[in-house]
């Protein structure tokens, strides 16, 4: 199994705005969000890009692509009937082949030795099947995030058969259902925002499932289906904060670190000057 398509979902009318932003990347350049995700998919592999837009946002979004536009496919979306069904917009284009599959309201950011995309896109070509990645989350963040839970590979402690999968479950759910022994308490595997998916599943979303996390429930009932605990990070930009704290990340895993953190220290001890003056002042 080769995987050479990639497709990025950046539809959602509340969060279409976000890829647009611009950030400064770990190389020191000025690129918008969804400029650096096409950056990612390239990175591991991918030869052709489809990125799900709202209607009329195409040209926005090949401007904001740069040099890349010419070779990336943008499909509008023409009603918001949800995250899945985003998706099933780019059916076409991957046609029967298995494709990456990234968000475009998250940054990953990864300081190991290959990025997170490449890592999964290795893994489903070897395995032959669909892999998510997956990151111990805090409880209170489940809100945010499909979850799932399954037993650990022979041998892998970062692998994991899935069985089960949730979209954004409660914490009594996730309580009852979702338990991975070997994860510390208060934690479930959430899904990272990278997968790879084989043409299955697009079958399955066809069906009418308006989730993805439905689309892989339904998956893994049928065929193997692994999950992979990322060390990356993903930053969701929807968040509070989170353009600023994925900013931050990209920074302090760039070559302009020192310079950021010594800056990030003067802010810090210029306001703890101002904060004891104040003090000062009021007794």
């Amino acid at each position: 199994m080769r995987i050479r398509k990639a497709v990025i979902t950046a539809a959602g009318q509340s969060q279409r705005a976000l890829p647009l932003q611009t950030l400064t990347d770990r190389d020191g350049q000025e690129k918008p969000v969804i400029c650096i995700l096409i950056e990612q998919a390239l990175a591991a592999g991918m030869e052709e890009i489809c990125i799900v837009v709202w209607p009329g946002d195409e040209s926005r979004y090949a401007q904001a692509a740069g040099r890349h536009g010419s070779s990336v496919r943008f499909i509008a979306q023409p009603a918001p009937n949800g995250y899945g069904q985003a998706i099933l917009c780019a059916r076409e284009f991957t046609g029967g082949d298995p494709f990456l599959h990234m968000v475009g309201d998250h940054l990953y950011v990864n300081s190991g030795a290959k990025p997170s995309a490449l890592r999964l896109v290795e893994l489903a070509e070897a395995e032959e099947c669909s892999v998510s990645g997956v990151q111990a989350t805090r409880e209170s963040l489940l809100p945010r995030f499909g979850t799932v839970a399954g037993r650990r590979a022979a041998g892998r402690s970062d692998l994991y058969r899935v069985d089960t999968v949730i979209e954004k479950p409660t914490p009594t759910e996730a309580e009852q259902r979702l338990m991975v022994p070997g994860i510390r308490a208060g934690f479930y595997l959430c899904f990272f925002g990278i997968h790879v998916l084989t043409p299955a599943v697009m079958e399955i979303l066809a069906k009418g499932l308006p989730t993805l996390s439905a689309a892989l429930a339904e998956l893994a009932r049928h065929e193997q289906y692994l999950a992979l605990e990322d060390d990356g990070r993903r930053y969701d930009l929807g968040a509070p904060y989170g353009l600023l704290i994925a900013q931050l990340a990209l920074a302090l895993n760039g070559q302009d670190r020192a310079q950021v953190l010594s800056q990030m220290l003067e802010l810090l001890a210029d306001r703890e000057l101002h904060t004891a003056a104040a003090g000062g002042l009021r007794q």
